[in-house]
């Protein structure tokens, strides 16, 4: 039978292959690749994603590489946007080509009559590589070849058939702008060879391991993983629901009693999307108090506290003071903590303001 592994143990693993039990000093482009690219289709709120993870991080260590195109901003993984470095957007990216048009194809499938997909990525490709469009004007651009043709479904015919990064100023911090795309190809300027399937999942599994084949088709939208599963030599556990998680061999998975500091995340963290079952850091009180948010398109930001989900946090400002507010959902006995990495996080996402902190209880969105 295989090793049992506890939740806690889960937990503390997958805490440490985030750079979440302890800041790294790694480059951001090293952190960046180590976590397989990070979920990033708000313009800003991944930079604190990485000051969770960076020792010493500064909102130019990430806005720089995206002006000198080392990073860049992609829909990737089950077609969000995501944060990658240069190689694994054109690594990644053919892969991920499948699930895209599968997703693509179900929605706009049926609004492509008439249209051969061949020239519409040529002459998408041609277009935006003139110079960046939106897509609002690339539909409009499009639909002039293909005028009984819906624009929009056009212009995401494009996004699905030719890789498309969005260009700066977007996405830079501090700084707004249209969101403008070209091609990757024609952005970047080199290229690689495609990633292989076992690739993509020993990079899923160290960036996310113990996980099982479910979890890995979660995080890339891609199908009938178990195949190529089956075909790596991994080692293999039993967690608390029966269910078999694999992992890299020469993986470091620390003690269940690893202390674990206290995280503020942003809203749309790897931590909670990369997994089919994600227990690991979503406490049950955790999970109740999430599905207030479900229908209100509000997306938290979590605190973690010993590793698991205990509230989530705001920021309001007003006539140059920043208030973060610490919503929790059940008391928190390490409170104090948390307003200590509160006004951490104030310094870093408003250092010109004042700063105060405030503790309500329960969720953000009242009346749940």
């Amino acid at each position: 039978m295989d090793p049992f592994i506890s939740r806690r143990a889960l937990n503390r693993a997958t805490l440490d292959r985030q750079h979440l039990l302890r800041r790294t000093d790694n480059s951001v482009v090293e952190v960046v690749e180590r976590l397989g690219g990070l979920q990033a289709q708000t313009p800003h709120t991944w930079y604190t994603g990485l000051w969770n993870r960076v020792e010493g991080f500064k909102p130019a260590d990430a806005a720089d590489l995206l002006l000198s195109r080392e990073l860049v901003r992609i829909a990737l993984q089950r077609g969000t946007i995501h944060l990658v470095s240069a190689r694994d957007c054109l690594a990644i990216r053919p892969l991920l080509q499948p699930a895209l048009g599968r997703m693509t194809k179900s929605t706009f499938g049926k609004r492509w009559q008439g249209v051969d997909l061949d020239e519409l990525a040529a002459v998408g490709r041609a277009l935006v590589e003139e110079r960046p469009m939106t897509f609002a004007e690339l539909g409009r651009k499009l639909a002039e070849r293909w005028p009984s043709n819906d624009p929009h479904a056009l212009g995401q015919g494009v996004r699905w058939l030719v890789p498309l990064v969005q260009v700066p100023p977007r996405g830079l911090w501090g700084k707004s702008g249209p969101i403008a795309h070209t091609s990757a190809e024609s952005w970047l300027g080199f290229e690689v060879a495609p990633m292989t399937p076992a690739e993509l999942v020993r990079r899923y599994l160290a960036a996310f391991g113990p996980a099982s084949v479910m979890d890995v088709q979660t995080w890339s939208g891609l199908t009938r993983l178990g195949e190529v599963v089956d075909s790596l030599d991994l080692v293999r556990f039993r967690d608390e629901a029966g269910r078999t998680l694999y992992d890299l061999p020469d993986a470091v998975r620390p003690g269940e009693d690893t202390p674990a500091p206290v995280r503020l995340m942003y809203d749309f963290d790897n931590l909670f999307l990369s997994y089919a079952d994600r227990s690991r850091a979503i406490s049950d009180t955790g999970a109740t108090a999430l599905q207030g948010f479900m229908g209100t398109n509000v997306v938290p930001r979590v605190i973690l506290v010993d590793g698991f989900t205990a509230g989530d946090w705001t920021v309001a400002r007003a006539k140059g003071t920043s208030t973060l507010t610490i919503h929790q959902w059940t008391p928190i006995p390490v409170l104090d903590e948390v307003e200590e990495e509160a006004r951490k996080l104030l310094e870093f996402l408003a250092p010109g303001d004042k700063h105060e902190i405030s503790v309500s209880n329960g969720p953000s969105i009242p009346g749940h």
